[in-house]
Parts: structure tokens; sequence; C-alpha cells
């Protein structure tokens, strides 16, 4: 008895189940995507990119590929991790299942050599335009965020951080950068990690003040760079693409340094003599107003902002305020903050 034939269609009924499984995994993590280009980003270009992926990996998808499937006796239905039950936030699941589709993709490259070129050539390039998609996306989600910010805290020290950045987050604070220039790294990498996380599980932006190797290892969404910190190229190149980089400015001069290096964000300011700030004089209203006529990405007033005065920073064009002693000394920090997003 020949038992030759027997083998092939076993061996061919194992790579038919391969390919249908991570075509499944790879549309599904696509949809997960599109839906977030759609409803997160409203944006129809991408929308429309990852569809015609999706749809090309259901032409692949054929009657005989879905036939092989044998979901009761696939051991890996049961399997799970304690990752996969859990998501920080909205970005993390892009993340996640841009990785999912990446890995499927691999799959069907390596495997789809057996089973047709076209798929295997396919699926190779596609991944590759996965990995431009990826960086676009998430910078995108970021960046749009970024835009629609209006009030930004920066820490100072205090032995209640933590419990005073949660509360201006329970205020509606847009952003959070942490400031911290004499504790040891240790401790700022711990407080960064903390703070991170409270900021994501408000949905609001995190960002460190100077140090782009600590903003590296927590993950935060950005860094904040003064004038003589480290040029923006560099930063990128430590971070990537994804995070936002901003830059502090003072002048037009110094706006358009910024302008050149591509900062997604600036600091206008101090637009009031301010103590986190001694020695620069005030740049006042004609700054801001500088600001609404050139600069060309978000952009925040700082320095001296208060509820005294937030008012009359708003009337002369500032459209985002970013606040230290406002809120880092505020008695009802929760209150401070809401009384500050009310002007916008």
């Amino acid at each position: 008895m020949n038992s030759e034939p027997i083998a092939e269609n076993q061996s061919q009924k194992v790579l038919y189940r391969i390919l249908d499984a991570n075509l499944d995994r790879a549309r599904e993590g696509l949809r997960i995507i599109e839906e977030w280009c759609r409803f997160g980003l409203n944006d129809i270009t991408l929308t429309e990119e990852i569809k015609n992926l999706r749809q090309t990996l259901g032409r692949w998808h054929s009657d005989a590929l879905r036939q092989s499937r044998d979901t009761p006796g696939d051991t890996g239905t049961t399997l799970s991790h304690p990752q996969e039950e859990k998501r920080d936030d909205l970005q993390t699941v892009v993340q996640v299942n841009c990785c999912r589709v990446q890995e499927a993709l691999r799959v069907l490259e390596e495997y789809g050599k057996l089973y047709a070129t076209e798929m295997a050539s396919g699926a190779k390039q596609m991944r590759y335009q996965l990995y431009t998609l990826e960086s676009k996306l998430l910078g995108h989600g970021l960046r749009q965020r970024l835009s629609q910010a209006h009030t930004y805290l920066v820490t100072s020290p205090s032995d209640r951080l933590l419990e005073i950045v949660e509360a201006a987050l329970k205020g509606g604070i847009d952003i959070v950068q942490y400031r911290e220039k004499t504790a040891d790294d240790e401790v700022r990498l711990e407080l960064a990690s903390k703070m991170k996380g409270l900021c994501h599980d408000y949905n609001a932006l995190f960002i460190v003040n100077d140090r782009v190797d600590i903003a590296a290892a927590v993950g935060a969404d950005g860094v904040h760079l003064g004038q003589q910190d480290l040029p923006m190229a560099a930063a990128r190149s430590i971070l990537g693409p994804l995070p936002i980089v901003g830059r502090s400015t003072t002048s037009p001069s110094e706006m358009a340094r910024a302008i050149d290096e591509g900062a997604d964000y600036i600091g206008v300011g101090p637009v009031y003599a301010t103590p986190t700030k001694p020695g620069k004089a005030a740049a006042g209203y004609d700054y801001i107003r500088y600001a609404v006529a050139n600069a060309p990405m978000p952009w925040f007033a700082i320095g001296g902002i208060d509820l005294t005065n937030v008012a009359a920073v708003r009337e002369a064009g500032a459209s985002g305020v970013a606040v230290v002693r406002a809120i880092m000394q505020a008695d009802d920090p929760i209150q401070a903050t809401q009384a500050l997003t009310q002007h916008f």
C-alpha cells in the first residue's frame, strides 16, 4: 500500500490551515485598524488604504483554504496571555493590531511560497507597506490629540506630585509635562512611568521635559526641549518618528528655528515674569500676537499664567496655555484645573 498520497494530503491540509488562520488574523486586525482610521481619525484616505489591503487578503482567501478549517481541533483557541486581556488605551489597540497583522503577513509570506508566489510576494510588500502605515497612524493619532489640546500642566517638585497630577487630570487637563531637574534618575524613571499611566488612564498626553532617554524608556508620548537641549534631529533619532517633540521659544528667531526643525508644538513666552524661568524677561502679549500670525504648529502661551490673567491671555489670541503654579500650588487642583479649562 502506498502511503505517499495520504502524507501529501495531510501536508496540504496543514498548509491550508496555516494560511487560512493567518488570512483570518490579518483581515481581522486590518478591520480593527480601519475602524480607527474611519471613526478615530476621520481620515478617508487612510481608511481606503486599509480597506484595499483587507480586500486583497479577501481575494487570496479561497474556498479551499476556508474548508480546511478545523476550529474544534485547533489547540491554539484555548491559549491566552494576560497581555492579550487588557488594553491601556485606543493607541495601544491600534499598535497591537498593527503588530498582529505584520506577524500574520510574515507567516503568509513564508508558507505562501508553498502555495502561490503571488500570495508570498504580495504579503511581503504588504508587510513593508504596513510598517509605514503604522508610523503614520500612531503619529497621526498623537498629533491630532495635540492639535485639539488647550491646557497643559508643567509639574514642579512636590511631595504630593502624583496626587496633584491626578487631580489635574480629573479636572480635565489635556497634557502633562513631567519636569524635574534635581532628582536621581531612578526616581525620575519611576515617577515618569507612574505619571504616564495616570495620563493614559484619563486620555491625556504625557510629555517628559528635557530627558529624551527617560521619555524613550517609559514610552512617553513626547519630549519637551529647551533652547539649550538636544537638537531636534538628535531627539527624533532616539525616539523615532512617532513621539511628539516640542520646543520652548521666547522670540521670533527662536520660533523660526523651531519651525525649521519641524517641532510638533512650541511654548510661547514667558508671557509674564516667572520664578520658573529666572532671568528671562517677559515676552508679553506682543509675542502672543506674533505667534497667532506666524506659528504653523500648535502652541501654548506660558509663563506666570494663572486664573487672574488667563482671560487676558486668551483675549490676546492664545488658544492654549501651559501653567505650573496655578495648579501645582492650588489649594484645590481639581477646581483650579476646571476653572482654567472653562476659558477654552
